[in-house]
């Protein structure tokens, strides 16, 4: 059994945790587990600590520490509470650390994973938005390896032949389009939360079903691309598929497209990530290509989603650009499913909120964090100010 692989799970309670939580826990004779890692949903932290026999269990909102220490008593579990003792999770030696803490709070123990040289699977997309540069660049100094979790990027690193990156003429992500895929701007304009997370394809959490439904998911996973595949952002496509079964494609010069396929179910990319360089199985659904009988494909409409020129455009002017998009569409966000702002308000308070900030280089992770703030009360204003 010592030659199990030690895991830890930043984000265990949420959709992509609970799903790795799944696959870790069937194969017992293949992981053993560090730490887990959750914001505030002790009840569901402290069932995860016990069944995998954790070592570890830590919860971000510090008023949680005495209901998760007590729901541990006589375990043998360590527990632990704040920003501090999340980062210090990350910096365990579990050889393979899941990154999947949503939004800004995930930066630092993702980077810390990255600067002691794990193999990290990437869920929290904000790491590559918001720091794509400078995340890169630390993979690269400490030797660390950086494995996409999003069906996406997963299915893009599975088709796409490193060594030949100069014969490859673009990459292709594609999007279900969301609930909204065939509706009017009349329409979307009244929908409600209930509506924007009932996605057609996928079980994920609020914040992504809304960003889906938006299509800013979107335009998140173009800016990750660019800094995942080191691709321009003239040579990324995305090509709405509404059957989520073809996940991304890459096209080599010679007229080669390469695709990777399978049911639309997390589990499978998770385990692609968690079992590399192997592959381990999953209990995703088998793809059967005769049941489902027809693909189709078509263009992304940029009237009805100005998202994706929103993500362009903040991709190409660089600097803290797409770090502010990403903190404005979280609070907009936000603001939607407290049901303070309307769903076509979102791209609104985003795209006044990139031309209200001031940009700047970023340097270090601080300032992606004061950038993200700074975002975070433009938007702030004109949520309260009634846009």
């Amino acid at each position: 059994m010592s030659g199990r692989k030690s895991v830890t799970i930043l984000g265990s309670t949420g959709s992509i945790g609970c799903n790795t939580v799944d696959l870790v826990e069937r194969r017992p004779d293949l992981y053993r587990v560090e730490a887990l890692v959750a914001n505030s949903r002790v009840d569901i932290l402290a069932e995860q600590a016990r069944k995998l026999k954790a070592k570890l269990a830590v919860v971000a909102d510090e008023g949680a520490y005495g209901a998760l220490k007590a729901a541990l008593a006589g375990t043998g579990i360590e527990a632990a509470a704040g920003p501090k003792a999340v980062v210090a999770a990350a910096e365990m030696p579990a050889e393979w650390v899941m990154a999947a803490i949503v939004g800004a709070a995930g930066l630092a123990p993702t980077l810390a994973a990255v600067r002691r040289g794990a193999v990290v699977g990437l869920a929290n997309k904000e790491c590559l938005v918001c720091a794509g540069q400078l995340m890169m660049a630390e993979v690269l100094k400490h030797g660390a390896t950086l494995l996409p979790v999003d069906s996406e990027h997963s299915a893009i690193f599975q088709v796409f032949e490193a060594d030949q990156h100069d014969k490859i003429e673009k990459i292709i992500l594609t999007a279900s389009g969301g609930p909204f895929r065939t509706k009017t701007r009349e329409f979307m304009a009244d929908v409600t939360p209930e509506q924007a997370v009932a996605h057609p394809n996928w079980s994920m959490g609020a914040k992504i079903s809304v960003d889906s439904a938006s299509m800013f998911n979107k335009g998140l996973e173009l800016i990750e691309a660019h800094h995942l595949f080191d691709m321009p952002e003239e040579k990324i496509d995305i090509v709405v598929h509404p059957q989520s079964v073809i996940h991304s494609l890459v096209a080599y010069v010679d007229g080669s497209v390469l695709a990777q396929l399978g049911s639309p179910d997390m589990r499978t990319p998770i385990a692609y990530a968690l079992g590399w360089p192997n592959r381990i199985e999953a209990p995703a659904p088998k793809l059967n290509l005769a049941e489902i009988a027809t693909l189709t494909f078509e263009a992304p409409d940029p009237v009805r989603f100005p998202s994706l020129r929103l993500a362009r455009e903040a991709l190409r002017a660089g600097g803290s650009a797409a770090a502010v998009m990403n903190a404005a569409n979280e609070m907009a966000v936000a603001a939607f499913l407290g049901r303070r702002i309307g769903f076509l308000d979102i791209a609104s308070i985003v795209e006044r909120t990139v031309a209200g900030v001031t940009h700047c280089e970023l340097g270090s992770i601080d300032d992606v964090l004061a950038q993200d703030a700074a975002a975070r009360r433009f938007a702030s204003n004109l949520i309260d100010g009634g846009r």
